[in-house]
Parts: structure tokens; C-alpha cells; sequence
């Protein structure tokens, strides 16, 4: 099939090589010169474990292209929406003008008989207001809701290997002709048996905010039972495996430490509750704004814990930082706990020097008043406190013991409970975790 994809971020620069990749002719837009050209080259604008490669193949494919003019976009079957839904300045609300604009433009190029799907995050009602427009001014174009659930690290796999596809679709014949297309297009996906969810607009839309919303609300769970370990003197990372036994539980998202951050969580959840507020049914998910609440008191609480094992003062006390992305295997520092908590840290007086594997790059531009260092022993020279806050396996697979031969004083943070902490301390370290007594 002949595909476009409109917006060639994060989300669509691995949508557009992965449709490649399943066999299509396929040609993304972006209004960004810069990135477009890097794209053409192979240079990845970002980093994403596997893309390098699927990128590099698709253009030697011949099977890909990018471009900025969406005339190019002319004769597809199916366009593919991919842009950005950020949160609004001072609000809580997504701000939909990338969505809106980029329906706008390909408007103006789009044929009866083609279909948009819709593949960014929305507030529910977006896509039904959407279809009409397409179909007012193109009569026979429709229009799908199809949402992703990529996990940065693993959008690769995420995007070729997904584990459920959603249709949110028009209905009667035109769902059904909307449907076939989709099928088509994810064919070989389709054909393994990965389950589909076929249903309408709204339900298409909230999927993905739902899911997004249950995810942060588990991980603010546990932070929030690690404020009652750290009172009470028990062991959250224990008490996590204890009730993550129970397969109505599960173990995953158990992990305590800095909370979630990054481009979807924090921004999904908030415009779930503007919109339900929109809606009159705002009294449905304030409990969201507890989960964000939380959130936010574990950066707090790490900032106050490096005091701490700082003898009660950071001011002129040498701190490093190990990691600054939102989670490993990511060079996102979009509300990224750890680099706000290294911002405070200098604030507040203390001397940071930090380090990451991907990040540093994003992080430099973004703060560029704190110390930069390539590597954890080079970030960790002489330090008072060295503090772990994104769980990249090189941190986890730290030597204790020659690590402790670059520091000033043997002073650990474990900002994601993910070090094995009879092994530090057994190497003469003093260990800190939020929720976990002190070792």
C-alpha cells in the first residue's frame, strides 16, 4: 500500500520506518527542514534502541521517504496522523493545534476513498469532531482512530509486535471499509493472531488515556506505601514483591523510587482530567490528581534524603548524578525526575556533576548551568553523595567496590531501588532508598 504519516517525531519516525519495514510505500511529513533532512540521511534525531538499524533499512528499501511538502503525500491510501498533543501552557489541557492543523493540511490533498487514521493522543471527541470535518469537506474520505502504546526503549518492538490493535471506527459500511484498510496495512501484525479491539471513536480514544492512567496510578501506589515504609520502618522493594505474587496484582510497575515522567504520563493523565472536567464528569477521576500529587513528593523527598545523607546541608557538598533521561533506554528528558532533581540539587547549593549514557546531549541544552560528565567514575570523582536515578543497566552492573575507589565518601542514593544493596554495603557503603530502611 501507498502510506503517509503526517508528523515524523518520536511517534511517527518509527511508525513511518516500521510500515516500511512491513512492506508499504511510504512517505512522512514534518514541517521541520532539520529533522526531515537528518531523517533522509539515516541520522536519528533521537535515541531509540533498534531504530538506527530499522531506519537504515527502510531507506535502502527505496520503500521510504520524507519530505515537507504534504503535496507529496497525493495518491496514498491511508495517512497515518502522528503529531504531538503537548499540554497547554498553565493548563491542564492537551493543546490540539498540531492535531488540528496537521487534518487541516492534508485536507487540502486528500482523495475519496482514503482513509486518515489517528494515531496521537487526544481527549475523547477529538476524532469524532475530526471525522466530520474530513468528511464535510471530502466527501467520501473517512476517517479511523487507531492509538499507539509505544514504550520509549522499546517502540521497535512495540510498534511490529504490538499486543492488541485498537479501531476506533465510523459506522456501518463505512467502519467496515475503514476496517478492511487498517487489516491490510497491519497485515502480517494481523496474521499472527494479535488480538484487535474493534469499537467506536470515544472508546478508541480513551484507551490509551485509561491505560496510561492506571499505569501512573499503580507506580504512585507504591511510592505512596513507600512514605508509609519510610515511616513505619518497613521494606517497600519487599513489600512490592509480596503482593506482586498475586496475579491480580502483578509485579510490574511496583517499583518505588522517583515516579514517572517523560511525554505521555504526566501529560496524558492531566488532560484526562481537564477533559472529564469538560465533560461534567470531573468528580470520576480526581483521584488522578493524588497520583500526581505523589508523583511530584518523590522528587521532593530525594532532594531532602541527599541533605540528609549529607549531614544536613548540600551547599558546596560535591553530588553526582547517574542518569538524567525519564527511564533507560531513552534520551527523553521530558519531565524527567532525575534531571529535576539534579537542577534542585544545584539550587539548593550543592555541586552536581552528572552523567548519562544517551541524555546528556538533550539534558546540556536544557540545563546547561549544571556539570557534565561521559562517564559514572568521571561524574563520581571525589563526590560527598552519588545518587542513581535512572536505572540504566551500566548503574545497576556499577563494581561497589572499585567504585568506591573514586569517591570521597561511600554515600549512595538509590533513587530507583535498583542496585543490590547487601552488595554496596558490603563493599563499605552507606545505602539510601525511598521506602527502604538505611543500610
Amino acid at each position: 500500500m501507498r502510506i503517509s504519516v503526517i508528523g515524523c517525531g518520536y511517534l511517527g519516525a518509527v511508525h513511518a520506518a516500521s510500515m516500511a519495514e512491513l512492506g508499504h510505500d511510504v512517505v512522512g511529513i514534518d514541517v521541520d527542514r532539520k529533522k526531515v533532512d537528518a531523517l533522509s540521511e539515516a541520522r536519528t534525531p533521537f535515541y531509540e534502541p533498534g531504530f538506527q538499524e530499522l531506519l537504515s533499512r527502510a531507506l535502502a528499501s527505496g520503500r521510504l521517504r520524507f519530505s515537507t511538502d504534504v503535496a507529496d503525500v497525493a495518491g496514498a491510501q491511508l495517512h497515518f496522523l502522528c503529531v504531538g498533543t503537548p499540554q497547554k501552557r498553565g493548563e491542564y489541557a492537551a493543546d490540539l493545534r498540531h492535531v488540528e492543523d496537521a487534518t487541516e493540511s492534508l485536507i487540502g490533498v486528500l482523495g475519496a476513498g482514503e482513509l486518515v487514521v489517528g494515531k496521537s493522543t487526544v481527549p475523547v471527541g477529538t476524532a469524532a469532531r475530526l471525522a466530520q470535518l474530513v468528511a464535510d469537506k471530502v466527501p467520501g474520505a473517512l476517517l479511523a482512530w487507531n492509538p499507539e502504546f509505544l514504550r520509549e526503549g522499546f517502540a521497535v518492538q512495540d510498534t511490529l509486535h504490538p499486543d492488541r490493535l485498537v479501531y476506533g471506527l465510523p459506522p456501518g459500511e463505512d467502519g467496515d471499509r475503514a476496517r478492511a484498510l487498517l487489516d491490510e496495512v497491519y497485515a502480517p501484525i494481523v496474521d499472527r493472531g494479535t488480538p484487535q479491539v474493534v469499537t467506536d471513536y470515544a472508546t478508541a480514544e480513551m484507551v490509551k488515556t485509561a491505560a496510561n492512567s492506571f499505569l501512573a496510578t499503580k507506580i504512585s501506589f507504591i511510592n505512596a506505601m513507600a512514605e508509609l515504609c519510610e515511616a513505619t520502618g518497613a521494606d517497600v522493594k519487599l513489600l512490592a514483591d509480596a503482593i506482586g505474587y498475586d496475579d491480580r496484582i502483578g509485579r510490574k510497575f511496583l517499583n518505588a523510587g522517583l515516579g514517572f515522567g517523560g511525554g505521555c504520563l504526566p501529560k496524558d493523565i492531566r488532560a484526562f482530567m481537564a477533559r472529564a472536567g469538560e465533560l461534567g464528569a470531573d468528580q470520576a477521576l480526581t483521584f488522578l490528581r493524588e497520583v500526581d500529587n505523589i508523583n511530584m513528593r518523590r522528587r521532593i523527598r530525594m532532594v531532602e534524603l541527599a541533605r540528609e545523607v549529607c549531614d544536613g546541608s548540600l551547599l558546596g557538598k560535591r553530588v553526582a548524578v547517574l542518569g538524567v533521561a525519564f527511564k533507560p533506554d531513552s534520551d527523553d528528558i521530558r519531565d524527567s525526575p532525575a534531571l529535576n532533581v539534579a537542577a534542585q540539587l544545584q539550587l539548593q547549593g550543592a555541586v552536581v556533576r552528572v552523567t548519562d549514557p544517551a541524555a546528556i546531549g538533550n539534558s546540556r541544552r536544557e540545563w546547561p548551568q549544571l556539570d557534565y560528565a561521559d562517564t559514572a567514575e568521571e561524574a563520581a570523582e571525589r563526590a560527598d553523595a552519588v545518587l542513581v536515578l535512572t536505572e540504566w543497566k551500566q548503574y545497576r552492573d556499577l563494581d561497589p567496590v572499585a567504585f568506591g575507589e573514586v569517591v570521597a565518601r561511600k554515600r549512595v542514593l538509590d533513587g530507583r531501588n535498583a542496585l543490590d544493596r547487601d552488595a554496596w554495603t558490603a563493599a563499605g557503603w552507606a545505602y539510601r532508598a525511598l521506602g527502604r530502611r538505611a543500610g
